[in-house]
């Protein structure tokens, strides 16, 4: 057995969770830079130094990440001489923002604070950064040996973002479980992939249960215990669970269908400019229990997208009928679906999207 580590997520949840900043802070020098997106920090800002006002930490300043998750902003950041001084880096924002500031950690090995500002997905917990073109084109997963040293998850300030980060969150962390326990059906699993597997069960149960309580939370910009647990699967439990099913570095437990029918779909310009990742996933996550047969699942998730308003049919898309064809044929074909328990076939998923068109 080879030798590994594994290192798990350590985090605060709730809406004072920025007092905790000195003392988990301090520990690892005086200098933070703070770097992200404009309106993430905008709204971290005033807080942050409130809560360190009295402590040994200074904030140098508060830089723009760049506005994509790309190695050319990272060596941008690298070059700036308050990020060479700085002890630690702040990483404030949204998934592309922290995930620059985690891959800017790495390469000049300075510890990494994630501060989320919304609840859409697990950047803040998790151990990997997906890496950009600077156009916005998808370029790769860089993986890393940890997470972030601590996630501040200030609930304060993530329940006044927008409700559709949280209702695409939903659709991209409930696809979690079933694209890990599809993808290792029948398997003699590893401890750190069976742990995931099992992990993954959190991105689903939580959602279904307090989904639709947690977005009306949202709407009225008040915390309630159910947006608190949708929160937490979200960044938290989603964090967990991926960590543990790509140790090998590989995306064969951590992605499935529903990506690769994503993907398919983002082939189109104006996905990307109309739609969020995880409503567009949460459209193949109902194709992927179709095609595996999974009927109490379809239902449950089918009946759940209905409530909140998440994709059910391509016309929520902007397609029709007459895309299946191709859609489907372009899903087939990407790496996400390579190992699976069976062969997932162009006629298998048209059939899948021909069905769902169908359900009244």
């Amino acid at each position: 057995m080879d030798n590994y580590s594994i290192h798990l997520p350590s985090y605060s949840i709730g809406d004072k969770v920025y007092d905790k900043i000195p003392e988990i802070c301090e520990p690892y020098g005086t200098k933070v830079i703070a770097i992200g997106g404009k309106n993430a920090m905008a709204v971290a800002k005033e807080k942050i130094e409130e809560a360190i006002k009295d402590s040994k930490l200074e904030i140098l300043d508060f830089i723009w990440y760049g506005g994509e998750a790309s190695y050319e902003n990272v060596e941008k950041l690298m070059d700036n001489p308050l990020v060479k001084e700085a002890d630690m880096i702040f990483a404030i924002g949204g998934g592309k923002a922290t995930d620059t500031g985690k891959c800017l950690g790495v390469k000049i090995n300075k510890s990494v604070f994630s501060f989320p500002t919304i609840a859409s997905n697990c950047s803040a917990c998790t151990s990997v950064s997906i890496m950009y073109y600077p156009d916005g084109r998808f370029k790769e997963p860089f993986f890393y040996p940890a997470p972030p040293v601590h996630a501040f998850i200030n609930t304060e300030i993530t329940v006044h973002s927008p409700s559709r980060y949280l209702w695409a969150g939903m659709g991209d962390t409930y696809a979690k479980y079933f694209e890990a326990v599809m993808s290792s059906k029948e398997e003699e699993l590893q401890h750190y992939f069976r742990m995931g597997v099992n992990a993954s069960r959190m991105c689903y149960e939580p959602i279904m249960e307090y989904g639709c309580e947690a977005m009306k939370s949202n709407d009225e910009k008040k915390v309630s215990y159910a947006y608190e647990q949708v929160v937490l699967a979200i960044i938290v439990s989603t964090a967990v669970a991926s960590i543990y099913l790509t140790v090998e570095h590989t995306v064969h437990y951590n992605s499935g269908l529903a990506h690769a029918i994503f993907y398919s779909l983002t082939a189109h310009p104006h996905i990307e400019k109309n739609h969020l990742h995880g409503e567009v996933v949460s459209y193949g996550v109902l194709n992927l229990l179709l095609v595996d047969g999974n009927k109490e699942d379809f239902k449950k998730v089918y009946n759940f997208n209905k409530s909140v308003a998440l994709p059910t049919k391509l016309v929520d898309l902007e397609f029709t009928e007459d895309d299946i064809e191709s859609l489907a044929e372009n899903a087939v074909v990407m790496k996400d679906i390579e190992h699976n328990p069976y062969v997932i076939t162009k006629e298998m998923l048209v059939e899948a999207m021909r069905v769902l068109e169908n359900k009244r």
